[in-house]
């Protein structure tokens, strides 16, 4: 989104049920990415689940505005491409693939240093980023190497697995940053459905690339495999993004920002109850201070003198999931 959307009036009740929409089902997306990829391929799976979620939100504003109302320019196709690829296929594919091997928590932490990644390229920008902003960057820094660095791992998880994570996260930062400096559609649900229908072929293409076709036995997919690639469909990739969308219109960018750390803690909850992933001391440690260091950083620049304050809004497509 290129520009912050006027707020509107709306009752205390109605934006507070937006926005727990959007920290459970986005904090919930990790679970579900995990459980999708047990039995699903990881690329072709996220591919599939953006081209259906795309093309139901286009079709549905053609049905309700018409054919003018989804135009776009050549320059909006390809910000469009550039960004939905970045998000899509550099981070939720990465994040799809690595989920094969680490715990959903774990993943969710990881990726939630994605505004710590965003200040960093605003710092090669030569925008101007407070020095208690970057003392935010590197506590949350430190967090990530409290959980990369040999020691209690838990579940076993590969540090292969883990850098993924981290190459994720560092994708979808361009793509939140560059957001704002391309050509997108001014709708946001248009602008969503162009990323989405894009960066999902994106996924496809990779997924046929890296060989997920082959050997492929439909009969073996599980049914809570299934299910759950369904509820990113409808409920990651939909109703979590109208919700955002909507709560955007109604309630300061501070108190909508909030979802960049409240989700990671809900994600790892989840993944204890859910899956019994494990949480050991570094685990703790590090969630702690990655958590804290986002909201730090979420609730300093979202203060109205920051610059470009929004920028630690979700993404357009979704959120860092995601």
């Amino acid at each position: 989104m290129r520009a912050e959307i006027p707020q509107r009036n709306a009752p205390s009740w109605m934006v507070w049920t937006a926005l727990w929409i959007v920290y459970i089902v986005w904090g919930s997306t990790y679970l579900a990415i995990r459980i999708s990829v047990e039995t699903l391929p990881p690329l072709l799976a996220g591919g599939i689940r953006f081209l259906f979620a795309g093309a139901l939100v286009y079709l549905f504003l053609l049905w309700r505005k018409g054919r003018d109302a989804v135009r776009v320019t050549k320059d909006e196709l390809i910000g469009a491409g550039f960004v939905g690829t970045a998000l899509l296929l550099g981070g939720n594919g990465i994040v799809m693939v690595a989920e094969q091997y680490v715990a959903s928590g774990l993943a969710s932490l990881l990726i939630a240093t994605v505004p710590l990644w965003v200040i960093l390229l605003r710092t090669l920008a030569r925008d101007n980023v407070p020095r208690g902003t970057l003392g935010g960057v590197f506590a949350g820094f430190a967090g990530v190497a409290l959980l990369v660095l040999p020691g209690d791992r838990p579940d076993g998880a590969p540090l292969g697995g883990m850098l993924l994570l981290i190459l994720a996260a560092a994708f979808w930062a361009p793509g939140t940053f560059y957001s704002r400096r391309v050509a997108l559609p001014k709708d946001p649900f248009l602008s969503t459905s162009i990323q989405m229908l894009l960066g999902g072929l994106a996924l496809v293409v990779s997924g046929l690339v890296r060989g997920e076709l082959s050997g492929l036995r439909i009969e073996e997919f599980s049914a809570r495999s299934l299910i759950a690639i369904t509820y990113l469909v409808v409920f990651g990739s939909l109703l979590a993004f109208t919700a955002y969308v909507w709560v955007l219109q109604h309630a300061p960018v501070s108190k909508v920002a909030t979802y960049a750390y409240v989700n990671p803690v809900i994600a790892v909850f989840l993944g204890w109850a859910v899956l019994s992933e494990e949480l050991t001391a570094y685990v703790l440690g590090g969630a702690a201070i990655i958590v804290s260091s986002v909201a730090f950083i979420v609730r300093k620049e979202s203060q109205p003198d920051a610059v470009d304050a929004p920028e630690m809004g979700a993404p357009a497509v979704a959120s860092a999931d995601a």
